[in-house]
């Protein structure tokens, strides 16, 4: 099978996983960083999905950023982020070795945001009425499926 389209599968395949979590009532930053465990066979014990609990909501159900987006930064961290922040021996390594790491998060953040337009949870959803509503919860559905993509995509990028 042709590279691109194993890579477009893994991406279809994580927006549907992650949607299928937001049916099953796991909140939207839980959905995006659980899809990728699953996805991406991270071997962390199953309590982990805590640590994306509180971003549901825009952080806590504050409307700010959005938890998609959030639980998407915490999912390619698991993939790409430092294992050991303290290997480098000196804060100028640590520093200039930090710039490298950001890089994937920072292009996948901007192709959220000119994707939406925005990464605020109350920008994403006003549109769609009542945060209990079903067109928020379909476009809700929409924002992480497309965040947990997204995961897929910039993960297999070297």
């Amino acid at each position: 099978m042709e590279e691109n389209t194993v890579k477009q599968e893994r991406i279809t395949t994580a927006q549907n996983v992650a949607g299928e979590y937001f049916k099953q009532g796991l909140n939207c930053a839980e959905c995006v960083f659980q899809s990728c465990l699953d996805m991406q066979n991270v071997d962390f014990p199953k309590e982990v999905i805590a640590l994306a609990s509180g971003f549901g909501g825009g952080m806590g159900q504050t409307r700010n950023t959005c938890g998609a987006i959030t639980g998407a930064i915490l999912a390619l961290s698991s993939l790409k982020g430092r294992k050991n922040p303290l290997e480098k021996e000196t804060p100028k390594e640590r520093i200039q070795e930090i710039q490298q790491v950001y890089i994937p998060f920072k292009e996948m953040v901007q192709e959220i945001e000119q994707h939406y337009g925005t990464l605020i949870c109350r920008e994403l959803s006003a549109p769609h009425g009542d945060f209990a509503g079903k067109a928020r919860k379909k476009n809700c559905k929409e924002i992480i499926s497309y965040c947990a993509g997204l995961v897929a995509k910039y993960a297999e990028q070297e």
